[in-house]
């Protein structure tokens, strides 16, 4: 959307200074709002950047913890076998 602006602001200052019918303080007003869309666009970026690094970070730790949680299933799964084999040779005596 912020770039949509960028490109609204200069083709509106390439119409201006084709049609000639803008003046100098026309031109600097669209050049103004030019390089303020730019700075927009710009803090845009930079906050898509910070929010991809943010899930990047996220999805790490929600593999460690993924990691960790298939480790006590196995863990889990192996203390239910001893118990089942133990119980079976208690029974069997």
């Amino acid at each position: 959307m912020q770039f949509k602006t960028v490109k609204l602001a200069l083709l509106a200052a390439s119409v201006a200074v084709v049609s000639g019918c803008a003046d100098n303080t026309q031109l600097k007003e669209v050049q103004s709002m030019a390089a303020a869309a730019m700075t927009k666009a710009n803090e845009a970026y930079n906050l898509a950047t910070v929010a991809n690094t943010n899930a990047s970070d996220a999805n790490f730790a929600a593999q460690e913890a993924q990691n960790t949680a298939n480790a006590a299933l196995e863990c889990c799964n192996a203390n239910s076998s001893k118990l089942d084999r133990m119980f079976q040779k208690a029974m069997s005596k």
